[in-house]
């Protein structure tokens, strides 16, 4: 599946009737999670009265999906699983299941954080953080932040995007957006801005909320944006981070932290051809075990894979090594 070249369309011509949504390669897809979003692959052009005018296709640049395109290569994928697979220079979609079925994205969220964050501030923003860091969930990844400590967010994305920590997610909230709910605002604006239509974010570390969700096609138009800022592309690589930082009065805080993923510790082998240079992980109990990255082939041609609520973090990576196994075949 491919995407058409980029034009202008007046938004009496894309206006088919309200209950059909329109992909960027003409085709129709049945139902949306917000029904006052109804284009998926348009951003509409509004002027100062609030009147739409132009429906600008934005999908010249990206892949378009219009249904599933599935492998007998991947027959055994479990019913529960959606995943898809991008080709990033030829445009093309070369897997995808249930791609926009609504799924918790868990600490994906992450990536439209980091996103919102980048594109807000400059790395040398120095963030302080509130009580309001504080989580009192043993089982939450955390940095163990407290009140009064200080960072940049260059510091507070490493973190953020190789440890996953929800602590630090609030922080950069917070502090980027002036308060945690402007900060949601922001990312979900920016959600609608690059056609994510079946995304909405109660939260900036992807806690479980029934109303914070998105799709396996969301995230990688998320994550595709988010690949365009070189700072995500290096930090998504690492497999381990040392920083110090401050507490409240100035002393010394330093921390070491791991990757969350697993191919960037090598615990994961990829398939042969195929290097990863970096991903988001994302797991909860309601969302399953989720996963986004950036792959190359042998020729250095680029990848996006997805693959989300799988059933155990055993079948997230084997589902993702029989995806990537079909760079090259499809």
């Amino acid at each position: 599946m491919k995407c058409t070249s980029k034009r202008f369309f007046s938004l009496l011509g894309v206006c088919l009737a309200g209950s059909i949504l329109l992909t960027g390669c003409g085709s129709a897809l049945e139902g949306t999670f917000q029904d006052h979003f109804n284009y998926s692959n348009f951003n509409f052009l509004i002027d100062e009265s609030g009147s739409a005018e132009v429906a600008d296709p934005f999908a010249s640049e990206i892949c378009v999906i219009d249904g599933d395109n599935l492998s007998e290569n991947l027959s055994d994928i479990a019913d529960t699983t959606s995943a898809a697979l991008f080709d990033l220079n030829r445009r093309e979609v070369l897997y995808a299941k249930d791609a926009f079925a609504q799924v918790y994205p868990a600490s994906l969220t992450k990536v439209m954080t980091a996103l919102v964050a980048l594109e807000s501030a400059s790395l040398d923003t120095v963030l302080t953080a509130s009580s309001n860091v504080y989580m009192s969930d043993a089982d939450a990844q955390r940095a163990g932040l407290e009140a009064g400590d200080t960072m940049t967010l260059d510091q507070a994305l490493h973190l953020l995007l190789i440890h996953s920590d929800n602590d630090v997610a609030i922080l950069i909230a917070e502090n980027i957006g002036g308060s945690t709910d402007q900060f949601i605002q922001m990312m979900n604006k920016e959600a609608v801005r690059l056609g994510a239509t079946r995304t909405n974010f109660i939260n900036s570390n992807g806690l479980t909320d029934e109303n914070h969700y998105t799709t396996v096609y969301d995230m990688y138009l998320i994550f595709n944006e988010a690949m365009q800022f070189q700072s995500f592309q290096e930090t998504i690589a690492m497999s381990t981070y040392t920083t110090v930082y401050h507490d409240k009065n100035g002393a010394d805080k330093e921390i070491t932290v791991n990757s969350t993923n697993s191919y960037n510790m090598s615990y994961i082998t990829p398939p042969t051809g195929v290097t990863v240079i970096g991903g988001k992980t994302g797991t909860t109990t309601a969302a399953g075990h989720n996963l986004i990255l950036y792959v190359r082939d042998s020729s250095g041609n680029p990848y996006i894979a997805v693959v989300m609520k799988a059933i155990d973090n055993d079948s997230c990576y084997q589902t993702m090594n029989e995806l990537l196994g079909l760079i090259g075949k499809e």
